[in-house]
């Protein structure tokens, strides 16, 4: 201390002041430091642990994938050849998924995810079961049955226990173990069954595969030299040798893709989430330095009196807000460091992936940057105002800040600021477009609030005045000098604009899960129907659900290899539109117009050309850079097929019908072999009953077709969206406590000027029960006016998100607005008569001896 002391000369002489200053600035900056720590921690925290997520899916990947690299097909086994290859460079594991309808002796059918492996599996990591046992005693053929392990979801769906017998088409397997923990389940992506692990040997007993069956065989190797030279060898000879085969390549160092996509999009949209209480907090920033330099104004004065300069008055000040904003953002940021660890800790063991807790420098820097330039935002017209007073505006006693012309030069610097903070914004978003929607949204509606703001102080500057004396009085204080009106509307309004916008789209994609998409949706979803039993399949359907509507399309598998000229490896989508590229598609051929899809560009074909046509997803194609007449190569079965963009369709997603990104013309897979993808759907909506007895029926009579139930698809969805919201909300409430904290602020601010009228009022006769009457008045209405604000500005916001972007319908929520209504009195009066109370408890004599 004693060096710092006497190294403090030595510095420049603003930064003196600044420190001395300090001393007495301990109090009136809690809101301050409250605002900035609550910002500037969630930002840290949610990238913190958005970053431990992929550390730890990273560190895993070896694991996750099952092996240095992966080679995926689908529909068809790798060639001799091919297989060759990849065992010249180290160990070779194959797996093999399908779904299957796993059925009991008593006729009870669930869908599986089947996974038949090797007798090397797993290279990489541990299988775990219960009880513990080798997998290869598990799995292994005894007492003319093959074995296998099941996910205790499948057990429970069927009433089985392990000991227990099933059948997978015409196969018998016995479940000899449980199913705890598999170590490439992530690689394999969200399936609609739970998982059951076979051996390969199990698979020809089955006869589930047909040609043209949906079967994903994927190749894995563990290489003899796994140093990332070695690797990236590689895969630069693979993808040159099979470049045209249709494989799906990944290394250890992307073994998930998706999910690490998905995780760094949902973070960011959290972190624009923070973002904005990060700017609500920006308004009691400024409100804390206005307050501050209020203060100030007889010690500026008095600077100014002993030949201060503008420049030194706003580097002193700027300085002493600059140390404090490091506090906050320092706080900040060690709480939100600290984020990943508590989680690990509290949560980990409840976390489907594998988390890596640890300090993020990235995150950390981005969130300290966010601090630093909405600090600057917020606090540059504030100290613009206290450099540019007059000394003797300065030394005249009032109540609130003398009014003074702002520079140009300080509004451009403003404006830079606003403008850096959008650009690192964009700059750090996965999918700009949405960043640019909610920023553009956000300001929107600030802008709406502070015009709000301003509509309501002329509104009661023109009001007629009441007789009331009291009443007067409320009506004043909307629009007096310091009034709490823009604070309040700007802050508490941001808040509850943004929690009633996420709960209007909340609940209109809970409605469209329960309502029009369930009613619109058909019944079933039948997957590989092999194209020779369709006409008996349709025979069956007719008998056993009479009256029931049945569509039927042909589907294949295909990979888009190259999008023009380009390999798709090296496209650069649109952030919604990458994963049309990053695994194969389901695709289809129609001589018409699909159900669902409408033709917004070019012809629809005749049905007599012979060149391979393709019909392509309107939004998706302009988000791969695509247009009528481009031409697109998709791997189909191991064959690579170029088609011409003869159209583009509008296609209606949400409806679940049969549908695909890509639809050919009738000739481009004449003669290919093929599944059929069909629908079923119940005049009347069908019951649980009926949906349970046809899937019986259909899994026992057709055991190599996949029944998907679509209600129960529905309910999944609808847990996934549950605790997406939950996580949305969680970030919400920051922006909504630092509303809070900022209507303190703001009450704090102008408590001098409340307790001048106080005792003003109270020296005249006023009673403590008349003033709390008209403060909670103006309280109730500013609460009131703000709530339905929020409430108008939060519904238009969801219904842009929810009709143009979603395309869906949209649903106001009443207890939605009501709860805001509530929410926004219990806040503005709760707090504002909170503080009043504070200001009505000054001694009369302290303040009347100065007047």
């Amino acid at each position: 201390m004693a060096a710092f002391v006497a190294a403090a000369p030595r510095l420049p002489r603003s930064l003196r002041f600044a420190l001395r200053e300090l001393r007495g600035a301990r109090r009136g900056f809690g809101v301050f430091l409250g605002c900035l720590v609550l910002g500037v921690m969630a930002i840290a925290g949610i990238g913190s642990f958005a970053g431990a997520l992929t550390q730890g899916l990273e560190r895993e990947g070896r694991a996750i994938l099952g092996g240095d690299a992966a080679f995926t097909l689908v529909q068809r086994e790798a060639s001799a050849d091919e297989r060759a290859v990849l065992e010249s460079a180290g160990t070779l594991g194959t797996t093999a998924l399908l779904r299957v309808m796993a059925r009991t002796a008593g006729g009870d059918a669930a869908l599986a995810e089947v996974k038949a492996v090797d007798g090397r599996y797993p290279l990489v990591g541990q299988v775990t079961l219960s009880p513990p046992a080798p997998l290869a005693d598990v799995l292994g053929e005894k007492g003319g049955f093959y074995g296998a392990a099941a996910d205790p979801v499948l057990l429970g769906r069927l009433g089985l226990k392990v000991g227990d017998r099933l059948l997978l088409g015409d196969a018998m397997v016995e479940v000899r173990a449980v199913l705890d923990s598999e170590p490439d389940k992530l690689s394999s992506g969200i399936g609609f069954g739970a998982r059951l692990l076979v051996s390969q040997g199990v698979l020809s007993q089955t006869r589930l595969i047909q040609p043209g069956s949906l079967v994903r065989w994927s190749y894995r190797v563990v290489l003899a030299d796994p140093s990332p030279t070695a690797l990236t060898a590689f895969m630069d000879a693979t993808r040159e040798r099979f470049g045209a085969a249709g494989f799906e390549m990944r290394t250890r160092d992307g073994a998930t893709p998706q999910l690490a996509r998905n995780v760094r999009r949902i973070s960011q949209f959290l972190a624009l989430v923070a973002l904005t209480a990060l700017m609500v907090g920006g308004v009691g920033v400024a409100n804390a330095v206005s307050s501050h330099l209020a203060a100030k104004r007889e010690v500026i004065a008095t600077l100014k009196a002993v030949g201060a300069t503008r420049r030194d008055i706003f580097f002193t000040y700027a300085a002493e807000i600059g140390l404090i904003a490091a506090l906050g953002i320092g706080i900040g940021l060690v709480l939100g460091a600290a984020l990943p660890f508590a989680a690990s800790a509290a949560i980990g063991a409840l976390v489907p992936f594998p988390l890596e807790p640890r300090i993020d420098p990235a995150a950390l820097a981005l969130a300290a940057l966010y601090g630093v330039l909405v600090s600057a935002l917020f606090s540059l017209l504030p100290l613009a105002r206290a450099q540019q007073a007059r000394v003797s505006a300065l030394f005249r006693d009032g109540i609130g800040e003398p009014a003074v012309k702002i520079g140009l030069g300080t509004f451009l610097a403003v404006a830079g600021v606003g403008a850096a903070l959008v650009v690192l914004a964009m700059a750090t978003s996965e999918d700009r477009r949405a960043a640019a929607v909610f920023l553009a949204a956000a300001a929107l509606v600030f802008l709406l609030l502070r015009g709000v703001a301003a509509g309501l102080m002329a509104l009661a500057r023109r009001a007629p005045r009441p007789k009331d004396a009291m009443v007067r009085l409320a009506l004043t204080n909307v629009y007096r000098p310091g009034a709490l009106t823009p604070s309040v509307v700007l802050s508490l309004g941001l808040g509850l604009s943004l929690m009633v916008g996420i709960a209007l789209i909340d609940a209109s994609l809970n409605r469209e899960l329960a309502g029009p998409m369930r009613q619109a949706a058909p019944s079933f979803f039948f997957v590989d129907v092999p194209s020779g039993e369709e006409p008996e399949f349709r025979a069956f359907l007719a008998a056993t659900a009479p009256g029931a509507e049945v569509k039927a399309v042909p589907m294949l598998r295909g990979r888009i290899t190259r999008v023009k000229d380009t390999p798709a490896e090296e496209v650069k989508p649109r952030a919604d539109a990458a994963w049309v590229l990053q695994s194969d598609r389901g695709i289809s051929s129609a001589a018409q117009v699909p159900e669902g899809s409408r033709v917004v560009a070019g012809q629809w074909w005749t049905g007599d050309e012979t060149e391979p046509l393709v019909s392509f997803d309107a939004e998706l194609a302009k988000g791969l850079g695509l247009a009528l007449g481009d031409h697109v190569t998709v791997n189909v079965l191991g064959r690579p097929i170029t088609a011409r963009i003869a159209n583009l369709r509008e296609v209606k997603w949400e409806r679940l019908g049969i549908n695909f990104v890509m639809v050919f013309s009738p000739a481009t897979f004449a003669g290919a072999p093929h599944t059929v993808l069909a629908t079923l759907t119940f005049p009347d909506g069908g019951d649980t009953a009926r949906e349970v007895a046809l899937l019986k029926a259909v899994a026992g009579r057709f055991p190599a077709i996949t029944t998907v139930r679509v209600k129960e698809t529905l309910e999944e969805a609808q847990r996934m969206l549950d605790n997406l919201s939950l996580g949305i909300r969680a970030a919400s409430l920051v922006t909504l406590i630092t509303s809070v904290l900022v209507l303190a602020g703001a009450l704090a601010a102008g408590r001098e000027g409340r307790i001048y009228d106080a005792v003003i009022l109270k020296t005249l006769g006023a009673t403590r029960g008349r003033l709390m009457f008209a403060y909670a008045l103006e309280y109730a209405g500013l609460g009131l006016a703000t709530a339905l604000v929020a409430v108008a500005a939060g519904s238009l916001a969801a219904f842009a998100v929810v009709t143009q972007v979603m395309d869906i319908g949209f649903s106001f929520s009443l207890p939605a607005a009501v709860g805001a209504v509530i929410g926004a009195l219990v806040v503005t009066m709760g707090v504002g008569l909170a503080g009043t109370l504070r200001a009505l408890s000054v001694p009369p004599a302290r303040v009347l001896r100065h007047l």
